[in-house]
This record gives structure tokens, C-alpha cells and sequence, in this order.
């Protein structure tokens, strides 16, 4: 059996108690070490746990997900992943593998950042489509995010911005020679995709636009959902620009059109109570 555990949001003791009983009986368990994080490393899991981990990074999951599979005709495999299994990031490619193989396949669900967000107060059944906000270079700066998040915005929807992660990334001389030198990690902040959101405004005004999202849009920064030091800021988009929440993992939610206990609820997270109140005055005027 292939057994794909949701390890949720925090530390080690976030996993259900139907998830720790798996891994202890399983014969391999793997920690998917890409898509997320926790705020305790794979020692803390281990002894947590009472199980050895094998680390699975994203080469090994994309490129050597056979290798995974191989003894799970016969024993029972774990693949844990931070979050959700199918959260943010689906891992559907090894279920589909497990699937031809013969291989049987059970999914231990947990708490993943598309639901945690509710703790700031907007109601899940008000979002629409989630984006991803990735890192710019100096030769790409996509910005298909921001179209989406005005069309969410056009239908009263909030956007959940999940903010890109960088882990065990090549540069690109190291990629075309086939050297495998890695870059150190790196997780965007909410300043730092905020600083991105502004950037397209000021462009598509100077491309004669008037976009739906300005610097006066109000938005939500949320750090380390789940953890203990757990943090979250409402303000405009400029004002996200500059608010400090700390060390990763970071997310963001532009909202749209919101209910009077929505907006008393992100009143309590407001960067500047007197401004936000002033901002949401405007809004329904």
C-alpha cells in the first residue's frame, strides 16, 4: 500500500493520529521537501515520529518517483507531505503511477494553507481562484497572476497568493553545464510580492490602464500559519509593502467584495485601525 499522510501546518504534532499510527507501521517513509515547510526540521520529525525519513526532493519525486514505488507491491510505503496531499501542489503523477502498477493507494488527509487562511477572518467560500506569485528575474517577469486576480476581484471573489519557494534550485550556467550546484534557499515574503503587485500597476497605468488592484486595495499578509508564532496584517497593498512578519512561509489574499463580519474580523490585524476604517468607508461609499 502507498499511504500519502498530510502532515498540516506546524511542528511535528499536527499529524492526525491516523497518520502517526501509518508511518509507524510502514516499511519506508519518504518527506516530500519541496512544496512547503514546518517550522521543525526532519531530526524533530524523526524522533517525533519514532521513524527514519528519507528525504524527497523534487528531482526525486518528479524524476525518480519509480524508485519510491518499488517496494510498495510489497510493504507499506509513506509519502508525507506538509499540508495536504492535495493541497497546493497535487501529487496526482504518483497515484497515477501507483495505480498502473497495481499498487493500492490511501490518502490521510490534513489542515493545508487553502483552509488555514480562514483565520484571518474572510470566508473560504469567498475566494475564487488561488495564484501563484513567483519569483521575478531580470528577463521574467510574468504577470498572468495579476490578470486572474483582477477577474476574482470583477466577481466579488478574494485571491489566495501562494508565494513561490526555491529550494535546491541550479542557476542557469550550472543547469547547462550539468553541474549540480544548488542555490541557497529562498521563500518570498509578502513585502516582496506586494513590491511585484505594485510594480504591474504602475506599469499597466503607464500602458493607459486604470487596473482593479491599486495601492489602496486592501489585502492580507499571513506568516507561518499555524504555528505558534503565527502572524497576519491587513492593510492596503502599499502598506504590505513595508509591514515585517517575519521568517517564512509567507501567503497573501487580495480581497474582493466582503461582508460586514469580514471586515470587522481583519479590523483586528490591521496595520493602521484608523486607516483601514477610513479605507473601508470609501469603499462602501
Amino acid at each position: 500500500m502507498l499511504y500519502l499522510i498530510g502532515l498540516g501546518l506546524g511542528d511535528a504534532k499536527d499529524i492526525t493520529v491516523k497518520g502517526l499510527e501509518v508511518i509507524k507501521q510502514c516499511h519506508k517513509v519518504y518527506l516530500e521537501a519541496y512544496t512547503s515547510m514546518l517550522t521543525v526540521g526532519k531530526e524533530v520529525l524523526e524522533e517525533f515520529y519514532g521513524r527514519e525519513l528519507i528525504l524527497a526532493d523534487r528531482e526525486t519525486v518528479e524524476q525518480e518517483a519509480d524508485n519510491i514505488l518499488k517496494d510498495a507491491d510489497l510493504f507499506d510505503v509513506a509519502f508525507l507531505v506538509v499540508g495536504d496531499p492535495f493541497g497546493a501542489t497535487t501529487h496526482s503523477d504518483l497515484v497515477l503511477r501507483a495505480v498502473k502498477l497495481g499498487i493500492p493507494y490511501r490518502v490521510i488527509h490534513n489542515a493545508s494553507i487553502m483552509n488555514a487562511v480562514g483565520c484571518c477572518g474572510l470566508q473560504l467560500y469567498n475566494f475564487g481562484e488561488t495564484v501563484s506569485v513567483v519569483f521575478w528575474t531580470d528577463t521574467w517577469k510574468p504577470e498572468s497572476f495579476f490578470d486572474k486576480i483582477g477577474k476574482n476581484w470583477q466577481n466579488g471573489m478574494h485571491t489566495l497568493c501562494l508565494l513561490d519557494i526555491k529550494v535546491k534550485e541550479q542557476n542557469l550556467e550550472n543547469l547547462m553545464k550539468g553541474k549540480k550546484i544548488y542555490e541557497p534557499p529562498r521563500y518570498m515574503s509578502v513585502n516582496q510580492a506586494a513590491e511585484q503587485l505594485l510594480a504591474i500597476v504602475q506599469k499597466r497605468r503607464l500602458q493607459g490602464e486604470e487596473p482593479e488592484i491599486t495601492e489602496d486595495t486592501i489585502c492580507v499578509g499571513l506568516a507561518r500559519v499555524g504555528a505558534t508564532d503565527q502572524k497576519i496584517a491587513s492593510g492596503t497593498l502599499q502598506e504590505l509593502s513595508t509591514v515585517e512578519l517575519g521568517g517564512p512561509l509567507h501567503s497573501m489574499i487580495i480581497t474582493g467584495a466582503m461582508h460586514p463580519l469580514e471586515i470587522e474580523m481583519l479590523k483586528l490585524f490591521a496595520v493602521d485601525k484608523l486607516s483601514f476604517e477610513n479605507k473601508m468607508c470609501q469603499r462602501n461609499t
